[in-house]
């Protein structure tokens, strides 16, 4: 009896705590549909706000450039992280694998400042370019371990049959090794995609003044208050997010990356 009482109060303070850490995004969601423009009362429902959303150049110009980052940036972590886990296996690179996991274990703005610094002492302008690098580096450091991970699992025979069938080893590479791995490569390249299209504080560091990625655009408009539009685009940043990491899951678990 005292176990099943302690079990019953354990389960309430869990559920508890997860409504006080997702109440905030219900009531962002719930907002975004309010009719006024101060949102401290609910007065009626109106997709007001998601129209002067849909009219603003400055918000699809920042969609824009988010969206050529996040995708140019997965694109290289996954080819970068394909030749290197591939290549690397033929000599005694994949030793370094360890530094890859740097990127998860530093904290973010210290690989943001360390972007600039290198920006700034080439002389590289500030811009979609420096972007595209800085979250391409982050990516790599989830792309390889995943692709890494998965690599392994395969058996080697595979990769020997067809070099002793008579393929090259780029044959090997593209016939083989790249079908075999599709799996973890979209789930890398999904989970590169959101982070990028998230991510705050590289772009701060590294986007210059010429390109402003949604990420900057809404903390530019807090910084002016809170508008009911930040609310609308939440919304659908938080809808776009779920639906890649959704996806993310479902083939996670198909493919047994991990």
């Amino acid at each position: 009896m005292k176990f099943n009482i302690q079990r019953y109060f354990l389960s309430l303070f869990i559920l508890a705590m997860y409504i006080f850490l997702y109440t905030p995004i219900f009531v962002l969601v719930l907002f975004s549909f309010n009719s006024i423009a101060f949102p401290y009362r609910w007065v009626s429902f109106s997709t007001q706000w998601y129209y002067e959303l849909w009219q603003s150049t400055e918000i699809w110009q920042a969609a824009k450039n988010s969206l050529i980052v996040a995708t140019y940036s997965a694109g290289f972590s996954l080819f970068l992280g394909l030749l290197w886990i591939f290549y690397g296996a033929q000599s005694k690179m994949r030793r370094f694998d360890l530094i890859f996991y740097i990127n998860l274990m530093l904290p973010e703005i210290i690989l943001a400042l360390g972007l600039l610094m290198l920006f700034t002492f080439f002389g590289i302008p500030l811009g979609l370019v420096t972007l595209i690098a800085g979250h391409t580096v982050l990516g790599l450091g989830y792309a390889i371990p995943i692709l890494s991970t998965r690599f392994e699992e395969l058996e080697y025979s595979i990769i020997e049959a067809s070099l002793d069938l008579g393929a090259t080893l780029n044959q090997t590479f593209r016939r083989i090794i790249i079908p075999v791995l599709m799996p973890a490569l979209v789930a890398a390249g999904l989970l590169v995609f959101i982070i990028s299209l998230d991510d705050f504080l590289i772009s701060f560091f590294c986007a210059g003044g010429t390109a402003q990625t949604l990420s900057l655009y809404i903390f530019a408009m807090i910084r002016s208050g809170v508008s009911p539009t930040i609310n609308a685009l939440s919304t659908i940043l938080l809808l776009i997010s779920s639906g890649i990491v959704l996806l993310f899951s479902l083939l996670k678990v198909r493919s047994r990356i991990f």
